[in-house]
């Protein structure tokens, strides 16, 4: 049996490379981001000099700070000030072009992040409604969360985080460069934005210009997701070069240049904490989903958000019910549980075996799964196979691995926009079939 192929039009999501920055920084320990002093349980370093001593000696010892309980973080990407307000200290006063709500709980040690469409629609009070990435405009950070808190089930956000125009390309820079896999030619021209773009496949070194337009680039059949797969990719790189021990000496100054881009309530103390935490994270601690919803076309584009699948990432991940009520401990997963055999399934082949999506498709398929269909490969391969979170349900992520009896569960955004799970078929496919 065959199964068709999806080149649905996607919704508009992140639209600028601060995702990339900002979850490097959350995921690799810069830093710019940090928890409540009252949700910390600092030990302090004896006598204290300066600051600079201070973090020097923090990063020697990997930061004696512990947190201590849940904190939840706005991060803001700014959009660039126009020309006429440079000069009014404006810099961090443009729309949101990124947002994400990020998630630092020890309880169960993972970061969770979720990334807000900038064109989700929202009631901005005195504004009437508009979107979402608006609020930082009107009224800065304090109207953002407000704004943010109201649509996420009065979520409680305890600090934010502006990081301004610049900051992304910098950073690459300061690292000497990263290594990505450009999986084809890129070659793009926009004239108004003044962006010329060419970038040739294969893997190789980029520096933070590339690094830019390796991220922003959308002339492709992929559309927002192909952007969302890459700055995806360019955070592992950048992850993986900050582990570099010539990159981790120099740690301290790049921090040190970096604080320029960003606005933040967080202290010293506060960073510090979330830089410890961050360093003893594994990938798949890391999770990452974007606030579900349909995007309503037309001239307006508004981004409408699908209550009861906002309800259940916010549970799952913020552990918020739908009234606000903090859910005590981790989520578990009930045994009484089934696996719906309504869940979509978009299957994508990452293996050496171009038949692989169709043959675990038509395995799903024959086990009564009913709503399954193949996407466009990879154009890479993947030794293991992966189920992502598209949708955001977890435990039924779990339930699906335990019955197709192989893969690992990624939390993530980085699958077919429409579907619940995306089975990223790896090399191991073969083990099971």
């Amino acid at each position: 049996m065959s199964y068709p192929t999806t080149n649905q039009r996607q919704p508009k999501v992140l639209r600028v490379i601060f995702l990339s920055f900002i979850a490097l920084i959350i995921t690799s320990a810069s830093a710019t981001l940090g928890a409540l002093t009252a949700l910390l349980s600092p030990l302090k370093p004896e006598q204290p000099q300066n600051s600079s001593m201070v973090l020097n000696s923090l990063w020697r010892d990997r930061f004696r700070f512990r947190l201590s309980r849940p904190v939840n973080i706005l991060v803001m990407g700014i959009d660039p000030p126009l020309p006429n307000q440079e000069e009014d200290g404006a810099i961090f006063g443009g729309r949101s072009d990124s947002m994400i709500l990020v998630n630092f709980n020890p309880s169960d040690r993972h970061l969770n992040l979720l990334s807000i469409p900038r064109d989700t629609e929202v009631f901005i009070p005195g504004m009437g409604v508009g979107k979402i990435n608006e609020a930082n405009y009107w009224g800065g950070a304090s109207l953002a969360t407000e704004v943010v808190a109201d649509t996420l089930n009065q979520v409680q956000i305890n600090r934010y985080v502006r990081v301004s125009t610049g900051a992304f390309k910098e950073l690459v820079n300061l690292l000497g460069g990263v290594e990505v896999f450009v999986p084809y030619p890129m070659s793009y021209r926009d004239n108004t934005q003044q962006l010329e773009i060419d970038l040739s496949p294969g893997w190789q070194t980029i520096d933070g210009d590339q690094a830019d337009h390796f991220a922003r680039f959308r002339s492709d059949a992929y559309g927002d997701i192909g952007r969302i797969q890459r700055q995806q990719a360019l955070m592992e790189a950048i992850r993986e070069r900050l582990q570099s021990p010539d990159v981790l000496r120099r740690i301290p100054q790049i921090i040190r240049v970096m604080l320029k881009y960003v606005d933040t309530n967080l202290d010293f103390e506060e960073m510090l904490t979330l830089v410890k935490f961050g360093l003893n994270l594994e990938p798949q601690q890391v999770r990452m989903v974007m606030l579900p919803g349909r995007d309503m076309g037309g001239y307006t584009s508004y981004w409408v958000v699908d209550d009861a699948a906002r309800d259940r990432i916010m549970a799952q991940y913020f552990r918020v019910d739908s009234t606000g009520f903090v859910l005590p401990g981790p989520m578990e997963r009930s045994g009484y549980q089934e696996l719906s055999k309504r869940i979509k399934i978009a299957v994508q082949n990452a293996s050496g075996n171009p038949q692989a999506a169709e043959r675990v498709a038509d395995y799903l398929f024959k086990q009564g799964f009913n709503n399954v269909y193949v996407v466009p490969g990879l154009p890479y391969t993947m030794r293991s196979t992966q189920i992502i979170v598209q949708g955001g349900d977890l435990a039924s992520a779990e339930l699906l691995q335990e019955h197709i009896g192989f893969g690992t569960v990624r939390a993530s955004s980085t699958g077919a926009i429409n579907s619940d799970f995306t089975i990223r078929v790896g090399d191991d496919w073969q083990q099971r079939f």
